[in-house]
């Protein structure tokens, strides 16, 4: 008979890691006597971050004796006791490749349902002092799971567990945790699993968007948003067919290839990486939204000049038709879909944030869309409103077309349209619109800019998970449980020069080469406090897959599954050559 051997319990602390802080639950110690477990916690335990632990589907973490005896020989460590993985229940039984997903066990006072496996986590990894745990969890097929607490009551050391309820499609723990983390997935596995009602939602969510990955036919390996097959691999050279000034501070490039062949047709909103030799040494590397309607026989791009801008400078003043420049192909997940939604959709810019969405409304204009269309835009004034009349053209071919623009600092409404307002697009503004609350917004402009109008726009009723955005700098940071963290503008690491491959961070703007004083070219950009994005530190669960446009890497140790195309795992890689990386 199974058997609870020791519950374990640990508020969160502050613990120190690699010079920074993580707040975390992590450490867990045995307790004697009855414990109380409740929906949420068993009393006296607790969580640090709450996005992936705990909760109602992760109330309890359950680990077993046979694990630890496992983990002991294969690390040849003699110093794991009970909790040390982070578990509240240490069980002599229930091993994760007999437990099903939806199994039901009376332990106590208290009833349970196993929901899932264990997440990857760094922290289990910081907890034994061996970074690469999450991995071997995977490999090994033990990572433990979780229970949902379905009848609260006491528990304690000694209890018997009773299996009440078998779950439907009878799919073990390490069934479920290997269809997720390990390659060679079974579709028909993947299709039980997302019909197992007690699988929480966030599995539940990865194995739909591996069902919709092999039903279009991309790459089977976790998907990353956005990223798909590119037309083409790294930088190939379009030549310059015009140039064109919008006003004193923004022009246009138009781009085609030498022969006239086409190019791959972009999805409206998307963006080009430029490679400039001539600018600047090292080559800068600058990404920048397509404008115009998506074609299949020219881009265009639009910059805006500024201050000390070295590529912007060099763009505007230097830059000649006929010139030729590297260009890789487009990407990027902001997007506007390729479906047959009805619902009203709200394209709002400020500034140059006007270029993706301008692309947008081609894309509508020209489908001769019948949906509610609202355009709203901000600018200083009429002489730095960029493309004023080809948006208004545009608008005016719609037959539900919305046109609202203000100008925060133009000071006369002489030969101003009546759709122009003078002040600035704010919570008081977009109030006074009216706007439908079953709208999908794309937004673009500058950070300040889209915080501000996604919380007004959020305060009048619209769906927070329909507001889109595209952020021109880098992407927000994803480092579960650290605290404290000051964000500096990405700089040079500290510290005498690297010597290797030179790595390009296109959204930070940066070009700097590699040290092997760093193991990842995750480290290596932590060091320059370029944000970054990653949860297990180990490959595993691929949030650290950044998009590469050139180069290539070494792994050490290699990931269990390989990165989706286009992409690499920082955190588990070197440069074998120059890099270039959208972080």
């Amino acid at each position: 008979m199974p058997q609870l051997l020791s519950v374990n319990i640990g508020l969160p602390k502050n613990l120190p890691w690699h010079g920074r802080t993580v707040h975390t639950g992590i450490v867990k110690y045995p307790v004697a006597g009855p414990l109380m477990v409740r929906r949420l916690n068993i009393d006296g335990d607790g969580q640090g971050d709450l996005e992936g632990h705990g909760g109602e589907i992760r109330a309890v973490l359950v680990y077993q004796r046979q694990s630890y005896d496992f983990w002991r020989h294969y690390l040849g460590r003699d110093d794991l006791e009970y909790g040390r993985f982070g578990e509240n229940f240490t069980v002599d039984g229930l091993p994760d490749n007999e437990v099903h997903i939806g199994d039901c066990y009376r332990i106590g006072d208290a009833e349970f349902e196993v929901t899932q496996p264990r997440v990857t986590c760094f922290r289990v990894g910081m907890r034994l002092g061996e970074p690469q745990m999450p991995a071997l969890l995977v490999a090994h097929h033990r990572p433990g799971f979780y229970f949902r607490v379905i009848t609260e009551g006491h528990v304690q050391a000694g209890d018997e567990i009773v299996r009440t309820r078998l779950g439907r499609h009878r799919m073990s723990v390490a069934t479920i945790d290997a269809l997720l983390y390990l390659p060679d997935r079974d579709i028909d596995q993947l299709r039980k699993a997302v019909d197992i009602p007690a699988l929480s939602p966030g599995w539940q969510a990865s194995f739909h968007g591996l069902l919709d990955s092999a039903a279009t036919g991309s790459p089977a390996s976790t998907p990353l948003p956005g990223i798909e097959p590119v037309g083409w691999p790294g930088f190939r050279p379009l030549r310059v067919s015009n140039v064109v000034p919008e006003n004193a501070a923004v022009t246009s490039i138009y781009l085609e290839t030498d022969d006239h062949r086409p190019l791959p047709r972009p999805r409206p909103g998307q963006y080009l990486s430029l490679r400039l030799p001539g600018a600047a040494h090292p080559p800068p590397v600058r990404n920048y939204s397509l404008s115009a309607a998506p074609s299949d026989h020219e881009y265009r791009i639009s910059v805006k000049r500024e201050a000390h801008g070295v590529v912007s400078t060099y763009l505007h003043t230097r830059l000649r038709v006929g010139a030729v420049l590297e260009v890789a192909s487009p990407r990027g997940d902001f997007v506007l879909p390729e479906d047959n939604d009805t619902s009203p959709v709200i394209l709002l810019s400020a500034g140059i944030g006007v270029t993706p969405v301008l692309a947008m409304l081609h894309t509508l204009a020209a489908a001769g869309s019948t949906r509610d269309i609202w355009w709203m835009h901000t600018a200083r004034s009429a002489a730095e409103h960029t493309f004023a009349v080809e948006a208004h053209q545009l608008l005016s071919s719609l037959i539900h077309g919305h046109e609202h623009v203000y100008y925060s600092r133009e000071i006369s409404r002489a030969n101003l349209a009546p759709t122009i307002t003078l002040g600035r697009l704010d919570h008081d503004a977009l109030a006074a619109l009216d706007l439908p609350t079953a709208a999908t917004v794309y937004l673009c402009g500058p950070d300040a800019f889209m915080t501000a109008m996604r919380e007004a726009l959020t305060e009048l009723g619209l769906d927070a998970t329909r507001i889109h955005t595209e952020l021109f700098g880098s992407r927000p940071a994803i480092n579960p449980g650290l605290t404290g963290v000051t964000r500096r503008a990405p700089h040079p690491p500290f510290g005498p020069p690297g010597t290797g491959p030179r790595i390009a961070f296109t959204r930070s703007g940066l070009t700097l080469p590699w040290s092997d004083e760093y193991a990842t070219v995750l480290e290596f950009a932590e060091a320059c406090d370029i944000p970054t994005q990653w949860s297990c530190r180990t490959g595993v669960c691929h949030t650290c897959q950044t998009p590469i446009l050139a180069g290539t890497v070494r792994y050490g140790p290699r990931p269990l599954e390989p990165p989706a195309q286009g992409t690499v795992l920082v955190c588990c890689s070197q440069p074998e050559t120059d890099l270039i990386l959208e972080l």
